[in-house]
């Protein structure tokens, strides 16, 4: 069985990866340039979750914070080779916690597929979804 570790480190974030990742596998993020995701990488708190034994990173997230009052967490994605393994549980639980210090008013994020895992940690539709307000062309059901 394959351990999987937790990590805060930005340094450690294998960059290519996650860029193909998102790039060839999201449904949110498919042009982004890799100039964009380097800047809004170098723009937040990143995450990631790596096989123990290899250091091979197989989730990622990352979350766009004033670390005061908001947080917004964001591109969220597990290896399809690792899906089913509790990894995306793992992610957004260490996620919550490493957050919990800041004592964010407010945490927020969007997802089409995934709104039971999200609802495990406390996250709610908005209770009046007309108060919430986009700016921008496309697809705005994603990250």
């Amino acid at each position: 069985m394959t351990t999987y570790v937790f990590s805060t480190d930005p340094a450690r974030v294998d960059r290519d990866r996650v860029h193909a990742w998102l790039r060839d596998e999201s449904y949110w993020a498919q042009d982004r340039s890799r100039e964009a995701q380097e800047t809004a990488m170098d723009a937040s708190r990143n995450y990631g979750i790596y096989e123990e034994e290899t250091g091979r990173q197989v989730a990622y997230a990352r979350v766009v914070t004033d670390g005061a009052t908001f947080g917004w967490i964001c591109d969220v994605f597990v290896d399809s080779d690792t899906r089913g393994e509790g990894l995306g549980k793992m992610l957004m639980a260490a996620v919550i916690e490493d957050l919990e210090p800041l004592s964010l008013r407010r945490l927020i994020l969007t997802t089409v597929t995934a709104q039971g895992l999200y609802e495990q940690y406390g996250f709610t539709h908005f209770a009046d979804p007309t108060r919430v307000m986009v700016r921008g062309a496309g697809d705005t059901s994603g990250a």
